[in-house]
């Protein structure tokens, strides 16, 4: 029989419907009967495409042993962290106090009234490697509840209020521009100089510090901060982390020349590396940059897109067993992994690329992507460029042209063949945040690259969550199967706020402004936090938890803070409400400590400051068609605010009214272009338009 998570929608809790363990999801039945029976609660927390979770689960929670022990001790409750972030949060501020490391899958012991006074991420399920056993833990941590508890109420006192002054720093100085060279320095020195990227294995794309790098190169032409990016992007695209043939790229990589990749891919990564191969792509011309965004962009709009428009949250980094391997066993009833192997679906054998391509085409392809017998991977080789196709035309004395169109043609054969393939485990719910990186990054790369397709995708997905992910004027944080659920945070308003932004500045439909001003307007209703500046992570209405925590670092996606900050300056400068660049002052003063200290831990929060130190330029365009504003996205300018209309006094958004005023074109086209307050004369004429874009 399965248990309570049956009820849920989260495929990661699906997963688990049919361990032995009696899993509750995190609600008022859980936490009412560990109340009531003053029972201590055991939370594990995961997500879908975790691997360590998959292990954990398969050893552990599908162990029969195991689950009598965590039933008959402990009330059970299993957390998808993508759903309840918050929770993840501060648990995890818990988990860190105490073993000074975090992950997941995280394991913590809580206090019937949910304060935490154990934890851990994975056990094994017996002693292994040096590594006590889950089976010993748990029965440990039994015996001093039930022997030692005065104890254990101490532990959980102290932890809990380490975590609460954490989630509330205090209000820093007001950030300058200095910080963003002391930055730019400081990514400089952990830049590995050979394989690009920073710091050593396992090698995270930190995308958002590549947007840091690309910003500081054109306020000063520095070569070496382009230099930076441009090494970067190219083993990146050369690497195993980049799926060769279906776009888009994993995770992370465990080593540091971006080979062999943990395989889950992230939509957010995907959003996120997009936005930067799209500012390499401007800022040099390299077509490679290009193909690499269309072919990321295509994968997510093939893959991870469900049929109401809304993108899915990731793939999984394990799949079943195929070909030769066809024996293995199937997948769980409940659609999870089950004995499923991490990176089977990518991975190649010269004999499977030759059954696809035949000898000498096959043979020709396994040398450029260094497919081999003994392989890079496990016994069976990962797709990568070691050598660029130029030097590999060289080396087999062909056009370079030629033998890029051949291998294309490859790449698209193996690719039909990948696809009957058992695929990974996907997590289809739609998270209103990552959708919102998504959205931005279609709509600013529809614009720059004039691909219609990314604007129409971005807009049907935005038009989505507008109608789905609601509750009256308040969004919600995710849906799937036509249920949403959960009261938003603070990055879900701001994503989808700075992604309206972008959506208008690509399509020029003012409801897309109407719609960010009412969520901007929200988050500082209902986010933001008077005394020490910035917002908190939850609504002043949300479910009270141990702690209100305030999040001011960027990790794998932006925080809410600095991309409130972001959406805030955009609406500012283009609405002129001084009230949106007040917060975003105080935002990015509340953030000051963790750009100064730690600015690899602030991407994001650097280029608001960015923007916020300006000179931002306003483009008003007035008359003359749409896509002569548009031409502004085409070359790199990450400090501008772009608005068009057909006719200055008839818009459809009042709040545009006051940046349109006076600013009439007499039946020829006119851009206005202000900065800091004070506006050029206007230039006029399509012709005289474009020049200037052209050379400005």
């Amino acid at each position: 029989m399965p248990n309570r998570l049956a009820d849920e929608t989260s495929p990661y809790l699906l997963q688990h419907q049919h361990n032995p363990v009696e899993w509750y999801g995190w609600g008022e039945e859980a936490l009412g009967r560990a109340a009531s029976e003053q029972r201590p609660i055991f939370l594990s927390i995961g997500y879908s495409a975790c691997h360590w979770c998959h292990v954990m689960e398969h050893e552990s929670f599908e162990n029969e042993a195991i689950a009598a022990l965590l039933n008959e001790r402990f009330i059970c409750i299993k957390v998808d962290r993508e759903e309840r972030p918050d929770l993840d949060q501060v648990y995890m501020s818990a988990v860190q106090a105490m073993t000074g490391r975090g992950g997941w899958p995280m394991s913590v012991f809580l206090t019937p009234d949910l304060r935490p006074f154990f934890g851990g991420t994975y056990w094994p399920p017996s002693d292994r490697g040096g590594m006590p056993g889950f089976d010993r833990v748990i029965l440990a941590v039994d015996d001093a509840w039930q022997q030692r508890r005065d104890e254990c109420l101490s532990t959980a006192a102290q932890l809990t209020e380490a975590v609460r002054q954490e989630s509330i720093p205090s209000r820093e100085a007001a950030p300058t521009a200095d910080l963003l060279d002391a930055a730019g320095r400081q990514l400089e020195r952990a830049f590995d100089p050979r394989f690009g990227g920073f710091g050593p294995a396992p090698k995270f794309p930190h995308a958002m510090d590549l947007g840091v790098l690309v910003r500081l190169w054109t306020r000063d032409q520095r070569p070496a901060w382009l230099d930076m990016v441009r090494l970067t992007l190219d083993r990146m695209a050369a690497g195993g982390i980049y799926d060769h043939l279906g776009g888009g790229f994993a995770r992370y990589s465990v080593d540091a020349r971006w080979l062999v990749p943990h395989f889950e891919k992230m939509l957010y990564d995907n959003a996120l590396l997009a936005g930067a191969y799209l500012e390499g792509y401007l800022a040099t011309g390299d077509q490679q940059y290009r193909r690499v965004v269309t072919q990321t962009l295509d994968y997510v709009l093939r893959d991870m897109t469900g049929a109401e428009g809304g993108f899915f949250s990731a793939e999984d980094a394990d799949s079943l067993p195929h070909g030769a391997m066809a024996e293995a066993p199937a997948a769980d009833a409940d659609g999870s992994p089950g004995h499923a192997e991490e990176g089977l679906f990518y991975t190649w054998t010269p004999e499977e690329v030759a059954a696809v391509l035949g000898t000498e085409r096959g043979e020709r392809f396994c040398r450029v992507y260094e497919v081999t017998q003994e392989g890079n991977f496990e016994g069976r080789s990962i797709l990568n460029l070691p050598k660029s196709i130029a030097q590999q035309a060289a080396l087999l004395e062909v056009d370079e042209a030629e033998l890029a169109g051949e291998l294309a043609a490859m790449r698209a054969e193996l690719l039909v063949a990948r696809d009957a393939r058992p695929r990974p485990g996907l997590d289809d719910k739609v998270i209103v945040a990552w959708n919102g990186l998504m959205i931005d990054a279609l709509a600013r790369a529809g614009a720059a690259l004039d691909e219609p397709r990314y604007t129409q995708a971005a807009t049907r997905a935005a038009e989505f969550l507008w109608s789905a992910a609601r509750d009256g004027d308040r969004l919600l944080h995710t849906w799937r199967g036509g249920r949403a659920k959960l009261a938003a945070y603070l990055d879900d308003y701001a994503a989808l706020a700075n992604a309206c932004v972008s959506l208008y500045e690509a399509t020029f439909e003012e409801v897309w402004i109407d719609r960010a001003a009412s969520l901007i307007d929200q988050v500082l209703d209902r986010f933001a936090d008077p005394a020490g500046g910035g917002f908190f992570y939850t609504a002043s209405d949300h479910e009270t938890l141990i702690a209100r925590n305030k999040d001011l670092m960027d990790n794998a996606t932006p925080g809410g803070n600095s991309l409130a900050a972001t959406a805030l300056l955009r609406l500012g400068r283009l609405l002129g409400e001084t009230r949106y660049l007040e917060a975003a002052d105080q935002t990015l003063g509340a953030c000051c400590g963790v750009m100064e200290r730690a600015p690899s831990a602030a991407g994001q929060a650097l280029q608001a400051l960015d923007l916020q130190v300006g000179p931002t330029v306003e483009l008003v365009f007035v008359g003359g068609p749409s896509e002569l504003a548009a031409a502004a996205h085409k070359k790199l300018s990450p400090r501008k605010v772009v608005a068009w209309r057909a006719d200055a006094e008839q818009g459809g958004a009042a709040r545009l009214d006051g940046l349109f005023a006076g600013r009439a074109s007499d039946g020829e086209p006119a851009l206005y272009v202000c900065e800091q307050g004070a506006c050029q004369a206007p230039i006029v004429g399509e012709a005289a338009i474009r020049a200037w874009l052209e050379k400005s």
